[in-house]
């Protein structure tokens, strides 16, 4: 195990080998090689045989996964149950063993991107997916892999999405594996041998930028999946296809599409009424995309998601002269069978700082004001907590578990108390929370046993401004990432902010709507939970840690060092009658992209962890950075130019130079000058195009690089500590 800290020779090595390897590249002009994995289907173990494997998986239906719920043995749906509740009644780990814990085994997911995936386990068999939506099969047991299946997503295409080139799992259903790929495709691979069935293109229109990140789950026989997009431009919508032959089943919009046009059904008419036309929504799309929670209740027959951002944000820009604009940032149930809408609980009307409400759906039972309530329990990013009567999508509670300033509370009626400074029309707003969300896609988990939710909190500081001049797709433009497709409608960090970062876990009582104890971290972007009855809580931190703690009191029982951040959520589940816990872990996600919180990087691990584990952890390595950026000339008049050119097209993947430190994608102020002096070597179909990075031919022109270049040693000499 090697530790940074300290370690100035290792650094150096690093810088070195980092330079060579750029070096060579801007001399030969070769393709670095394209991340993660083997080649679809590829065997390396020997293992359980694909007899073995496929009389495991050809079981794993509807009714085992109900049946699993009881005992929960195995892990073998994203959020464990249907409920989702993330809480596994395993107790051979508990609060009087948990510092016994040691490493069983680690696996190397060969990739150096963000790793958010949940590992779906069944009697010994783990499927993790990893950047790039590939596919691993793993012996449980020992750590050793059966196969890997590569969908070959076009590293070209990784600047489509917003948020890294993620996958945040899989779905298993009689000896199928189901995966959604980065660039829009579903694909159900045989669970025995890692080869393709069927594939099918989910997206509805092309001349938007749509992605998949989020898990598919399988209801009734129906691979259901969401997509991503709405900060480029896109419709939101969830669809059902057959898990036996890919045969599309139904589809639900989100929001409604051009007005000219019938709307699909009832719903679709209905949403029309809360938006204005004279914005001409359905050209930028109006966004609600449902990338990431869904639920499903047998009982009610009743499927939920939830839904997006407005594309744009700015809901001046998008409907001018207001409305709540449905579906945005809302729950929906739908019915499984058909996908005919039944009810919906909007969370944030008119939505306009990028809330959503497509964090994870927790299902539970609780007794309120004496009453036995079937409910849903939700902590989007807006800040609130609310419970919602999951049988008809009434309002019952809400309380804000950090602080915002965005509304006061909710009334009787649900709706939000808004204030002022959800008016982005003026001066720029330091919104709290901001669009990385009070919570974000690291899930949520519950224990029943003790009535309490555990939510990974944190903010990100942010200030957001209407940008009176956006039209889609405008060239022109002020905004962030424009260059390469989003379309905001607003100016981000136009002035700096005054709130301050914060990561946090908190064990909070939807009863009583209340903190029962919290955690606090060195940043934000910490993983997501899982408790256990053994009276546990696991969670993997951004600096590096994984941690236990009591579920009831908050105290810190046990940690082990990861190498690098830690961002997925953990899994538990037993092998031969002997509990494991498991995490994927590698840095990543959005917020991962610029920024961290340790100074080590390892390539995607699943870490395994049991009661008298020995194993050697893998080596880690100093995160290689060069000295602050200096010695590349530029004209001081080309800053403020360079700084727009900037903003358009590189701030969200590498930072403010200088300023921030760089996360799995590096901060060019500290990337040594050869880089930034051969700069039109990097972004005209550059050697990093391989691994996601856009090609800026025929995009950005010479000129415009020795603006950007201006920029970079501009800022750096700017934020340069004076002797």
């Amino acid at each position: 195990m090697k530790d940074s800290t300290g370690k100035a020779d290792g650094a150096r090595m690093a810088r070195r080998g980092m330079t060579a390897a750029l070096a060579a590249a801007l001399t030969a002009g070769a393709l670095l090689p394209a991340l993660a994995g083997a080649a679809g289907g590829a065997q390396d173990s020997a293992g359980p045989g694909v007899a073995r494997l496929r009389a495991i998986t050809a079981r794993v239906d509807g009714a085992s996964i109900q049946a699993n719920a009881a005992r929960t043995a195995d892990w073998p749906s994203y959020g464990l149950d249907y409920g989702e509740t993330r809480f596994s009644k395993l107790d051979q780990i508990n609060t009087g063993n948990a510092k016994e814990l040691g490493l069983a085994w680690s696996y190397d997911l060969e990739s150096t991107r963000g790793v958010e995936a949940t590992p779906i386990v069944v009697d010994g068999v783990m499927y993790v997916s990893a950047p790039w939506s590939v596919v691993h099969a793993v012996d449980a047991r020992s750590g050793r892999r059966l196969w890997t299946y590569d969908p070959q997503v076009p590293r070209r295409l990784g600047y489509k999405g917003c948020c890294d080139v993620v996958n945040r799992g899989v779905a298993l259903y009689q000896g199928k594996v189901y995966v959604g790929t980065f660039d829009g495709r579903l694909v159900a691979i045989d669970a025995a041998t890692g080869k393709r069935v069927w594939e099918r293109d989910t997206i509805a229109d092309h001349r938007h930028s749509y992605t998949i990140t989020g898990a598919p789950r399988v209801v009734k026989g129906k691979v259901i999946i969401g997509n991503g997009g709405a900060e480029y431009g896109a419709r939101g919508y969830v669809t059902a296809y057959d898990a036996a032959t890919g045969a599309q089943k139904w589809r639900w919009f989100t929001v409604p599409g051009d007005p000219a046009r019938p709307y699909e059904n009832e719903a679709m008419a209905k949403a029309a009424k809360t938006w204005d036309p004279s914005g001409k929504y359905w050209v930028n799309g109006g966004g609600g995309t449902v990338w990431n929670s869904m639920a499903f209740d047998p009982g009610l027959n009743l499927l939920y998601i939830g839904t997006g951002n407005g594309g744009p944000w700015s809901r001046k820009q998008r409907s001018p002269k207001g409305g709540d604009n449905l579906y945005l940032a809302s729950i929906v149930a739908l019915d499984p069978d058909t996908g005919k809408y039944v009810w919906h609980y909007q969370e944030t009307p008119g939505d306009n700082a990028d809330y959503t409400s497509t964090q994870d759906i927790i299902l539970a039972d609780l007794k309120i004001d004496g009453q036995p309530r079937k409910v849903i329990l939700h902590a989007p990013k807006n800040g609130f907590f609310f419970v919602i009567d999951r049988t008809n999508g009434k309002f019952i509670s809400a309380r804000n578990f950090v602080d915002v300033n965005w509304a006061s509370g909710y009334d009787q009626d649900g709706r939000p108390i808004e204030t002022p400074l959800f008016d982005t029309s003026g001066k720029p707003v330091d919104a709290v929370p901001g669009p990385f969300g009070a919570h974000n896609w690291h899930a949520m988990s519950f224990n029943p046993q003790l009535g309490l939710a555990y939510i990974p909190a944190q903010h990100v500081p942010l200030t957001l401004a209407d940008d009176k001049r956006w039209e889609h797709n405008q060239k022109d433009s002020a905004e962030a990432h424009s260059g390469v497709g989003w379309n905001l409608g607003m100016l981000v960090n136009e002035a700096p902010p005054a709130s301050k970062p914060f990561g946090r876990l908190i064990a909070w009582d939807p009863v009583r709507q209340k903190a029962a104890w919290q955690q606090d971290y060195a940043s934000p972007w910490n993983g997501g939970t899982l408790t256990t009855a053994g009276k546990l809580v696991f969670q993997g931190t951004a600096d590096g840690r994984f941690i236990a703690y009591d579920a009831a009191t908050g105290e810190k029982l046990w940690q082990a060092p990861t190498g690098t951040g830690v961002v997925a959520p953990p899994v538990t589940y037993l092998v031969d009658g002997k509990q494991y816990v498991s995490v994927a872990v590698g840095w990543g996600g959005v917020f991962g992209l610029s920024a961290r919180a340790t100074d080590r990087q390892a390539p995607g691990t699943v870490y395994t962890f049991a009661l008298g584990g020995k194993a050697k952890a893998p080596e880690w390595s100093a995160y290689p950075m060069a000295e602050l950026l200096s010695g590349v000339k530029y004209d001081p008049a080309h800053v403020e130019a360079g700084k727009k050119l900037y903003v358009n097209n590189c701030v969200f993947c590498h930072g403010v130079p200088g300023v921030d430190k760089g996360g799995n994608i590096p901060n060019l102020a500290y990337v040594g000058a050869g880089p930034i002096e051969h700069l039109d070597k990097m972004l005209f179909n550059g050697p990093f195009v391989s691994r996601g990075m856009p090609d800026f031919t025929g995009k950005l022109s010479a000129d415009d690089v020795v603006k950007i270049q201006a920029f970079i040693q501009g800022t750096a000499d700017a934020v340069r500590p004076k002797p």
